[in-house]
């Protein structure tokens, strides 16, 4: 079993507690970068350049350690990219966007050994398959929830999982922002195994 500390370079709540499930321990370092996407760039590249950039953000703080780092985007089928709404309205909109279609969340998961600079990457699909939603039930759901810093409006691990008629993908951690099945495996190639 390695002896290199796990870092989780995010500071998102949800990230924490699914890592949480691996009784592993690990501390965790905000890695104060920007997520803009730039100009002309596809969501899988953006996804992938800023998981990236996460884990590099904070290497030099952790020197000798496993960082693990992870981005999401959400995307309609046309191409349009969901984002956290920060507030009502705009969830609203994007429920209503969503009414009847599929959403894809590609996750984007890495994992960085700051000794020996290997840098592991992998991008994991999910895909929600919304139901009709009528405005009362988006308006219900909303002041239920409140999920303003989710991206796409909902939490899945919620009442979200009323606005659905199917989920789809390998990991349903990957949905919440951190797909632990492929986490594992990156472990594993660094030689970190819950299990043993």
């Amino acid at each position: 079993m390695s002896t290199l500390p796990l870092v989780l370079a995010s500071t998102s709540p949800y990230r924490k507690q699914i890592l949480e499930k691996l009784c592993l321990p690990f501390s965790t370092a905000a890695p104060n970068i920007d997520e803009s996407a730039l100009e002309g760039e596809q969501p899988k590249d953006m996804v992938e350049r800023v998981t990236k950039a996460k884990a590099l953000a904070i290497r030099h703080k952790y020197p000798n350690h496993l960082i693990i780092s992870s981005d999401q985007i959400a995307t309609l089928d046309d191409g349009t990219v969901l984002t956290k709404p920060n507030g009502h309205e705009n969830a609203v909109k994007q429920l209503n966007a969503c009414s009847g279609k599929h959403v894809t969340f590609l996750t984007g998961l890495a994992l960085l050994n700051s000794k020996t600079n290997n840098h592991q990457f992998v991008l994991e699909p999910f895909r929600v398959h919304f139901r009709t939603l009528t405005t009362r039930e988006i308006e219900n759901y909303l002041n239920i929830e409140k999920p303003y810093d989710c991206a796409g409006s909902f939490k899945v691990e919620g009442m979200g999982i009323c606005l659905f008629d199917k989920l789809s993908g390998d990991d349903f951690n990957a949905l919440i922002g951190l797909p632990l099945i492929r986490l594992l495996t990156l472990l594993r190639n660094e030689s970190v195994n819950p299990l043993s």
